[in-house]
């Protein structure tokens, strides 16, 4: 069954934007990641303002997708080992760097 929208686009047109607009935003976020990296280490410079935006921009997606109730068991699952690696590496990376 193809779905034709009002102005013209078909379900693989919306599957591809939405694909583009992932790829995106994910080389945004991983880019001011670097930079953040990059003032750190070697300009010696806070670097929060980025940070924030990164985090900042987490919590509006996590938002809209649990107003409209798509979040899963797996997703949720994928989050906490995400968050455990993150706490890893911090607490690695603090006790090599003092």
């Amino acid at each position: 069954m193809n779905t034709t929208f009002p102005d013209g686009r078909d379900e693989r047109t919306v599957a591809v934007e939405n694909a583009s607009f992932s790829f995106a935003y994910s080389f945004i976020c991983y880019g001011l990641l670097l930079v953040v990296i990059y003032r750190n280490y070697f300009k010696h410079d806070s670097s929060w303002d980025l940070l924030g935006l990164v985090i900042l921009s987490g919590f509006v997606h996590l938002v809209y997708q649990a107003s409209n109730k798509v979040l899963s068991r797996q997703w949720a699952r994928a989050v906490a080992i995400n968050i455990s690696i993150a706490c890893i590496l911090a607490a690695l990376i603090a006790m090599f760097r003092h």
